[in-house]
């Protein structure tokens, strides 16, 4: 199973840019394999995908743009390091007109991306707000969410029954769980084979209350009780409850189906695979909360369909975007439903999707609107970089979270202040 729209969802916000989110969607590296078509009539218009692994994925689009009346649209199914290509062309008189991905702050301050705030007027509030902000930068739009794909914690009814643990609802009561389910052939937990630092991002943060940025662009995690909530993470990884060297890592439920673990964090993409080996005996859950200002988190992400300010047709390119991706509701849920497993990111498509009304997939649904968090625009390469090797420190090393978190509030600061005068 290949990882491509899951990719978006990893790292800093617990969906950060640059791990493995897109399970059934995309990869760690998961883009491979090419393709074009196009439609018939009007003006020649340029479309860029990212790789799905998703089969019918790339078909779908094609049949999209087909349908498009007012121009001749050419998709191109980019393999290879998507964001470098689109980053690269974007500095080019060719780049395409029409593309999938997240615009940059750099992008977006150089003018790169079409402002596409008018595309949402009557139906904002309708898109939910977690995936929308990323794409959002003094309250412009620059990019209209296709789907989401969000992560969460699994974990067996009847292994939780015997032991007599109920579903934990803070992280102490997730750290107490893990280590009554650990038996001698049965791990706990599986945050992945390092131990949760390369999935879980800021997700602990937010369920402690805390943020990566702040509404007002500042750090959001200079408080003493984000080392309280990291340095409980290590005790996890410290109290040997945690599955380490799995066949397969955190995106693929195999651990879990096959009994390796009572409880494992993965993807909504997971969730047909886990029904299937499972059938009921199974449930999710939200990251728990933690501390007294703590909440429940999820991390979510959508790639979003941008427009290119240079391109020679950006009216039109626009039109085509609103017509697909913000009045095309049928196409929304078939590219959410029928290829792999997602929400769509109209919380009303989300709502009334039959495929999302029952069961586990209708809890998702309702972390990613009431508990989901999307890695903020404002938080760079290097502040996430700065907190992922801090984290993995702490997990895995025992290294002192204040001090750790100390040094990763200097650097993220010094970024925001860096963004905010350019």
């Amino acid at each position: 199973m290949s990882v491509s729209r899951r990719r978006l969802i990893t790292g800093g916000a617990g969906i950060a840019l640059g791990g493995a989110l897109a399970a059934a969607c995309g990869s760690n590296t998961g883009r491979a394999g090419s393709g074009s078509d196009s439609s018939g009539g009007g003006p020649a218009l340029q479309q860029w995908y990212h790789q799905y692994g998703e089969a019918g994925t790339e078909q779908a689009v094609q049949r999209y743009a087909k349908a498009f009346p007012k121009a001749d649209i050419t998709v191109q199914w980019r393999p290879g390091n998507y964001d470098q290509q689109m980053a690269a062309a974007l500095l080019t008189e060719n780049g395409p007109d029409v593309f999938e991905g997240d615009p940059t702050l750099d992008q977006i301050l150089g003018g790169q991306a079409a402002d596409l705030t008018d595309l949402l007027k009557g139906v904002k509030d309708d898109f939910n707000p977690a995936v929308l902000a990323p794409k959002t930068h003094q309250g412009k739009i620059y990019g209209i969410p296709q789907v989401i794909d969000m992560q969460m914690l699994y974990y067996r009814k009847s292994l939780l029954a015997d032991a007599g643990v109920r579903p934990p609802k803070t992280l102490d009561e997730l750290i107490d769980a893990a280590r009554a389910l650990t038996t001698r052939n049965v791990k706990g937990l599986f945050l992945g084979n390092d131990g949760g630092a390369g999935v879980l991002g800021g997700i602990p943060l937010y369920a402690a209350g805390l943020s990566l940025v702040t509404d007002d662009g500042r750090v959001g995690f200079d408080d003493p009780q984000a080392a309280k909530t990291l340095g409980k993470i290590h005790e996890l990884y410290a109290r040997k409850v945690l599955l380490l060297g799995a066949p397969s890592d955190w995106s693929d439920p195999s651990a879990f189906t096959q009994g390796l673990t009572a409880m494992q964090w993965s993807g909504l993409w997971a969730l047909p695979q886990i029904q299937k080996a499972l059938g009921d005996d199974f449930g999710v859950l939200p990251f728990p909360a933690d501390g007294p200002g703590g909440s429940p988190a999820v991390p979510v992400g959508a790639y979003g369909s941008a427009v290119n300010a240079h391109g020679k047709h950006v009216a039109l390119s626009k039109e085509f975007v609103k017509w697909l991706w913000v009045e095309g509701t049928a196409d929304q849920e078939d590219f959410a439903l029928s290829y792999g497993f997602h929400i769509p990111a109209r919380i009303s498509l989300a709502q009334k999707a039959d495929k999302l009304k029952e069961g586990a997939a209708a809890d998702a649904v309702r972390f990613t609107t009431d508990h989901g968090h999307a890695q903020p625009l404002l938080w760079t390469t290097k502040s996430s970089t700065s907190y992922q090797d801090a984290l993995s420190r702490i997990i895995k090393d025992g290294a002192d979270p204040a001090a750790q978190v100390k040094s990763v509030v200097a650097t993220a600061q010094a970024e925001l202040t860096r963004v905010s005068a350019e």
